[in-house]
């Protein structure tokens, strides 16, 4: 695949799930209450679900940033791990309830793949 063609299968990834991660954050932010009835529901602490709203949130914001984007994709794919382990165990429905986030998880994972660092042939 051509240099050109990964950067803009990349460029649509990142602007997707920017845009879907940011709202997710904000959401989990502008419900605070709610969001932290869910993860007290859940049996985490309760500060998990502000810093999983803001590192949603600011994830989000870093994948539209060329220098922190592999970061950004490393942070929210951890959250994505967690959010699938919670489907798979705590909430109902099980992992086909967790679909969405698999996705998101894959989708993060092809960002890193197509954004990881040139080889240089010596």
């Amino acid at each position: 695949m051509s240099p050109s063609i990964r950067n803009i299968i990349a460029w649509i990834l990142q602007v997707i799930l920017a845009l879907l991660f940011i709202k997710a954050g904000f959401d989990k932010l502008s419900n605070l209450d709610g969001t932290v009835k869910m993860f007290e529901g859940l049996g985490l602490p309760a500060v998990l679900g502000t810093v999983v709203g803001a590192a949603e949130l600011l994830g989000g914001i870093c994948l539209l940033v060329p220098r922190t984007v592999r970061l950004a994709a490393i942070g929210l794919a951890i959250i994505m791990v967690g959010a699938l382990l919670m489907h798979a165990t705590k909430i109902p429905g099980g992992l086909a309830g967790g679909t969405f986030a698999g996705a998101l998880l894959l989708a993060l994972i092809a960002i890193l793949l197509l954004r990881r660092p040139a080889r240089v042939l010596v």
